[in-house]
């Protein structure tokens, strides 16, 4: 038995995970642009098993495959956007959890992790947004004029989305890390499945 070939594989299962609940779980949530997805829950629920690094390292792969697949048209700004928002969510919540591993510091990571999200791309989406917006008749000023007026769409999507995902994530991490934490490549009897 290899424990790091049993680390990738568990890794890559929350990251299929999260692939799948990102085209499960998708609809409009504010404005007709700004979805809601659950993937963030199995990267998040990676932090708390594994560590923050881990959780990112989860973030960095899932925005990859979100940037070329289910959100193709958002290109690498997307790819951007969604590293960065998520992986200060999953950085945040993971590395509390981390240094107070209860029930109280998953609560607090979970807090202080949707507010990292919720605050980072208030700039993300005044510096980033715009370009999307950006057309023959509108140069990026106006874009980001555009963008600054409904701003706090942005902040209520932002906060509404982490909130949902942490609250999952709250009653969902301790069936799945027992799951998790069980030995996938050996037989009840001990002999190795692989």
């Amino acid at each position: 038995r290899n424990p790091r070939v049993e680390k990738l594989v568990k890794m890559s299962l929350l990251c299929a995970m999260s692939v799948a609940l990102m085209y499960a779980v998708r609809f409009p949530l504010i404005l007709a642009y700004l979805e809601y997805d659950m993937a963030d829950v199995p990267m998040l629920i990676g932090a708390f098993i594994y560590g923050p690094f881990w959780g990112l390292l989860l973030v960095g792969v899932v925005s990859a495959l979100q940037a070329l697949t289910v959100s193709a048209g958002s290109g690498w700004i997307g790819f951007v956007m969604h590293f960065v928002a998520t992986g200060a969510y999953v950085l945040v919540a993971g590395t509390i959890y981390r240094g107070k591993r209860t029930l109280g510091g998953a609560l607090l990571g979970l807090l202080f992790g949707s507010l990292a999200m919720t605050l980072i791309m208030v700039p993300m989406n005044l510096w980033l947004s715009p370009l999307f917006l950006m057309s023959a008749e509108m140069d990026y000023a106006s874009a980001r004029g555009a963008i600054r007026s409904i701003i706090w769409s942005f902040v209520a999507f932002n906060a509404i989305k982490a909130g949902v995902n942490s609250a999952v994530t709250y009653f969902l991490y301790k069936p799945v890390s027992r799951l998790f934490k069980k030995d996938f490549f050996t037989w009840s009897d001990g002999r190795d499945r692989l």
